[in-house]
């Protein structure tokens, strides 16, 4: 960042701080395209994915002052978006899980065929995926939950986690080799 960009994100902080409308605004607009890039992979769509940016948001908002400035803005705000995810996602009583297993095999793939798989493409088939899926994937693989406190934070056992990623990996690998084969 740019020291005129630093001055001026500060600035849009402090009238946060403030409750000035134009500063909330101002962020917003800043920031919606990495909130909804963090947000739209826990849901099947766009409109849902709004939803949680939105409400995140409100959340980013009304807690500004816990805001350490010292810090990185993008990892605290990162934090608030993927606790709304999964706040909306039990709220909606769509988290089911599908299978407990008392153990897991972690099934790694050798090959680096997502070279080969547009962004676009990679983002549909996560979607694509089962809530619980889906769920575990992003938190585990994108944004470095361990399975203990994926456990914690969706009132399912460590097995349960371990077993919906790899069930999760086992049906990207799937989605993905037929995509290549088409």
């Amino acid at each position: 960042m740019s020291q005129s960009q630093e001055t001026k994100f500060k600035l849009i902080i402090e009238g946060c701080h403030k409750g000035n409308r134009a500063s909330q605004h101002a962020l917003y607009k800043l920031y919606y395209a990495y909130a909804m890039s963090i947000c739209i992979r826990y849901v099947k769509n766009e409109s849902e994915a709004i939803s949680i940016v939105n409400d995140g948001f409100l959340k980013v908002f009304k807690y500004i002052k816990k805001y350490d400035r010292e810090k990185p803005f993008k990892p605290w705000f990162r934090r608030i978006l993927v606790n709304t995810a999964i706040t909306h996602i039990k709220r909606q009583k769509k988290y089911k899980m599908e299978v407990e297993l008392n153990e897991a095999n972690e099934m790694a793939s050798q090959e680096d065929i997502l070279s080969r798989i547009g962004y676009k493409e990679l983002i549909g088939m996560v979607q694509s995926l089962s809530m619980a899926y889906r769920t575990v994937f992003n938190m585990y693989v994108i944004d470095g939950f361990k399975h203990k406190e994926i456990a914690a934070e969706l009132g399912i056992t460590v097995a349960t986690s371990k077993s919906n990623l790899t069930r999760a990996r086992a049906k990207l690998k799937e989605l993905v080799t037929k995509e290549i084969n088409s």
